[in-house]
Parts: structure tokens; sequence; C-alpha cells
């Protein structure tokens, strides 16, 4: 039965509904035009044959998809973008975990300091960060030569961007050092998690710094590790901007992430293909939203696993 509500609380009940839709419409509005409408267009161009400057696509249905999947160069940075996940996430992930159990003890001198100094890359531009990577790693005045060459590591210097067996390790580099930060913070909040209590027994119990990390931090950091995992995996996607700016995909296509691979048929070709690069791009969202899947099982077989312990 519908209760009636009085005209006073009717009146309020409509002003606030009336500010709700008022606040929020800026934010549908835009993330309507800058999210939702791309990606509705990239689908719909993916079916057409355009380069951007006609004045309508010409609709050739499955075409695009048909060539990109038989591009070898398409699987080759679909390769490097696995590639570049499959080695930057662990190193990541694990070396973050080591360094976040140390500056999370007491006993550590100077830590904030070191936190701070670990986060500062994070707050740059990655962009800048890019275009600053080419002068530290330049084979004649860098700063990375110029110390081999002080240390009698390497007379004549090294190319880590001009050679194609150095330049996607070195971006890898680069990108692990640049999201160290994020990472750090992610881990030393799940640190706080471990109550100070189980650790003072632990302690009572003589169990050394060794056995507390193994039997109590490491287990109860198990939940956190699968969803930080995920969230790095997330994140190492998206590298378009580093490596556009520090090797532009280059030596001969050796760190051409398959974002690249997109942009440079979209806007860096002589003859632009909009069409076949949205095609790309839709098969590459694809598999962004397989690993979102992945990430939703693994997260709520975590819940579980919490639910249970």
């Amino acid at each position: 039965m519908t209760v009636a509500l009085p005209s006073a609380a009717r009146r309020l009940r409509d002003r606030t509904t009336l500010y709700v839709w008022l606040f929020l419409t800026p934010t549908v509005l835009l993330y309507g035009a800058f999210t939702v409408y791309p990606i509705v267009g990239s689908y719909v161009y993916s079916l057409t044959d355009w380069n951007g400057f006609d004045a309508s696509p010409s609709f050739i249905g499955l075409a695009n998809y048909q060539e990109v999947l038989a591009d070898p160069m398409f699987w080759s940075s679909f390769r490097l973008t696995l590639t570049f996940m499959l080695v930057a996430v662990p190193i990541q992930v694990l070396a973050t975990l080591l360094i976040a159990i140390v500056l999370n003890s007491p006993r550590m001198p100077l830590r904030k300091l070191f936190r701070t100094a670990l986060f500062l890359p994070v707050v740059t531009t990655t962009a800048i960060v890019g275009v600053v990577m080419q002068f530290v790693f330049d084979p004649a005045s860098g700063p990375v030569n110029l110390a081999l060459r002080e240390a009698g590591l390497a007379p004549d210097g090294i190319d880590f961007l001009g050679q194609s067996s150095t330049a996607l390790g070195t971006t890898i580099g680069v990108y692990v050092w640049k999201w160290f930060g994020i990472t750090l913070v992610y881990w030393l909040a799940a640190l706080q998690t471990v109550p100070n209590e189980v650790y003072e027994a632990a302690r009572l119990d003589g169990a050394g710094a060794l056995a507390t990390l193994r039997h109590i931090t490491m287990p109860l950091l198990k939940p956190f590790l699968v969803i930080i995992t995920l969230l790095s995996i997330e994140a190492s996607l998206q590298v378009f901007d580093l490596v556009l700016t520090m090797t532009n995909g280059g030596p001969f296509y050796s760190t051409e992430v398959i974002e690249v691979y997109i942009y440079r048929w979209a806007f860096a070709a002589t003859v632009p293909r909009l069409g076949y690069a949205s095609a790309a791009a839709v098969l590459f969202g694809l598999f962004v939203c397989i690993v979102g899947m992945l990430q939703l099982l693994a997260m709520r077989a975590t819940r579980r696993t919490r639910g249970m312990a």
C-alpha cells in the first residue's frame, strides 16, 4: 500500500531530486562526450574505410578486422605488449613489496623521506619523463653513458634507445621506475591492515624477522597480492605516452606496443586509416575487457577467501 507523503515532505523530495540531477548533468554530459561517444564511434568506424578527410566513410563490413588479424605487425605489437606486461609487472610488484616491508618498519630511519623520494616520479608527467629520458640515455652526452665510461664498463657508450636489443628493456625499466611509487603506496596500505598484536604475539613466541615475514605477513597479504597484481597488469597496458616520447615505437618497431601501432595507422601514416586503426583498437579493447573480467573474478575469489578465513 502506498503511503501519501505530506506536501512539505514531497516538495523537499522533489527539490532534492532536482539538485541531484542538476549536479549530475555536467558529469553525464562530459562522460558521454569524451568516453561513451568515442567508444561507440570506434565500433562504427571499424566497419568503414575512412581516412578522416572524406566527407562520409565507406561501409566495408568486417574487412578491417580480417586485415588486422592477417597483419603480422599487429601480432608483433600484441606480443610486445604482452612481453612488456609479463616483464614489468612481476618486477614492479615484487620489488615494491620488499621495499614496502622495509619502509613499513618503525626502526627504519628516514623512511618518510624515502617514501616521498620514491613517490615523486608518479606525480611527474609521463610525456615529460619520456623526453627527459632521451637525454639521460643519450649515447654521447647522457649521464648514464658518462658514468659507464668513467667506470670503464662501456668505453664507446651504449645506445640504449637506438638498439633493438636494449630499447624495450630500457623502456620497461623507466616504466617500472615511473610507477614504482604508486604500487609502493598500495603495499604500504596493505601492510597497515596487519594487526600489531599479531606481530607482538609472534615476538613473544620467539619468532624472528624471517619467520614473521613467512608465516604472518605474507599469508595475510595474499588477497592484496591478487588485487595489486591485477591493477599493475591493467596499468602496464597503458604505456602509449611513455613509449611514444621515448622511442616512438622504434628502432625497427622493436618497442611498438599495440597502442603505438593504432596511433601509427590513425594519425602518423602518410594516408591515415581511421577505420583500420579503429578495428585494431576494438580488438585491443576486447583483450582489456577480458583482463577486467579476470580481475573481477579474482576479486570475488579474494573476498570469498577472506570471508572463509
